[in-house]
């Protein structure tokens, strides 16, 4: 039974895309079965792993929608055991179509349930923002892990996340928070320091030991369709993402 991650965080910049990308592709290289869903109509998550999402390409938003079938909407990454559910633009009118949907809340969870069986892990990129679509993936998870950025401000907006997760576990009680990733930490900073100390201060034993530091070759990487740690083995990036996946599977 697969367990379903939601990646989320409504501010935007923080490391989300990135850490949705990296963290499913070495979760797979670690010989998980393992599905991305790119739940953001701006596609970066399906850009940044080579999937090119054209006209008639079945996307996340075909599947919730019931005209496309999960499985004929499943495309094939770089990384072995790595699937992706696409998304585009396409998406963005899901909010409006949602709202006047019974069951609006449930429509990801329902059209993720065949997978169910076939992944180990599915990991949820959500959009930056508490609207419909970030409220499906809150339903449909077990889990949400938050990234937040090592940077002034860090913490601003997580709070009206932490009451969003908290309203949605009266509709799904299987719910909790599975972790947050400390991202971008220029650790030569003060400030990056201090950010980090108060973040472990607020959420405790929650907080990954792995930090994500400013790497420039993770920045490089969507650009050519790989995740970090194929594009760049060697780099600080490659190595901080797979040290998160393993800390990852063994919290677990």
């Amino acid at each position: 039974m697969a367990r379903i991650i939601a990646i989320t965080n409504q501010k935007g910049g923080v490391g989300k895309t990135t850490t949705s990308v990296n963290l499913s592709a070495c979760v797979a290289a670690e010989g998980r079965r393992v599905l991305v869903v790119d739940a953001d109509p701006q596609g970066n998550t399906s850009s940044g792993l080579g999937v090119r999402v054209r006209e008639k390409t079945p996307t996340i938003y075909e599947v919730m929608a019931g005209n496309v079938r999960l499985e004929d909407a499943l495309v094939k990454t770089a990384q072995d055991n790595l699937m992706l559910l696409p998304s585009d633009i396409r998406l963005a009118g899901a909010e409006i179509e949602l709202a006047d949907m019974d069951r609006r809340e449930h429509v990801i969870a329902q059209a993720l349930s065949p997978a169910a069986d076939r992944f180990d892990e599915i990991f949820i990129d959500c959009p930056p923002s508490l609207g419909l679509i970030t409220l499906n993936a809150l339903c449909a998870a077990d889990g949400v892990l938050i990234p937040i950025q090592c940077e002034y401000y860090a913490l601003e907006g997580v709070s009206a996340l932490m009451g969003t997760i908290q309203k949605v576990q009266r509709i799904n009680r299987h719910l909790t928070l599975e972790g947050v990733v400390l991202t971008m930490l220029d650790a030569r900073t003060n400030l990056g320091i201090q950010v980090a100390q108060e973040v472990r201060k607020v959420f405790k034993g929650k907080v990954y030991n792995t930090v994500i530091p400013r790497n420039v070759r993770l920045g490089e990487a969507p650009s050519h369709g790989l995740p970090i740690h194929l594009y760049d083995p060697r780099s600080l990036g490659a190595q901080s993402y797979q040290q998160l996946a393993r800390e990852f599977l063994s919290r677990m």
